[in-house]
């Protein structure tokens, strides 16, 4: 597929050439994915094994994550284009503006996936879940929940009265 090709519908805009941050790349992941057409659409905590490669300075920033099942991967998707304002994914066709998508196709390119934590060696991460393409840069890893994150809303079930109506918290 041609990542480059504007589809029907889509609408690009002109970049501008300023740098309003600096990003420091802590790592590589390694994934079996050699291309984007065979990422998943979104990573699935059955999928393969893959390695978030630390780099040996931010080794030590790892102490204690080993305490945690899920952890939160962030990784800048290097390959994606950033000039689309509305896009048209080939899953559908329908026109939307790029902030109502989960596209990689972003003014910058961050994405997040929350991996399973499989196991820690060495500086590596062993996770399942991810969806980006061999030698993406990683950005960061955050634990899913630790004891002073704010707690998850509450599911559907928990704020519905046995009605079934109820007011959202």
């Amino acid at each position: 597929m041609n990542w480059d090709e504007t589809r029907p519908g889509e609408l690009e805009v002109q970049l501008p050439d300023r740098m309003d941050a600096r990003l420091i790349f802590i790592g590589r992941i390694r994934t079996p994915f050699v291309s984007r057409d065979q990422c998943p659409r979104q990573g699935k905590t059955d999928g393969p094994v893959c390695r978030i490669e630390i780099d040996p300075l931010w080794h030590p920033a790892l102490k204690g994550l080993e305490h945690y099942a899920r952890v939160e991967v962030l990784y800048w998707m290097h390959q994606a284009r950033r000039d689309l304002l509305q896009q048209s994914p080939r899953s559908d066709r329908a026109t939307s503006g790029t902030f109502a998508l989960r596209s990689p196709v972003r003014p910058n390119p961050i994405a997040t996936s929350l991996c399973t934590l499989v196991g820690i060696e060495h500086g590596v991460l062993l996770v399942r879940g991810l969806d980006c393409v061999d030698g993406t840069p990683l950005l960061d890893v955050k634990p899913d929940r630790c004891s002073y994150s704010p707690p998850a809303p509450p599911n559907p079930e928990e704020w519905r009265g046995e009605t079934g109506e109820g007011e959202q918290p």
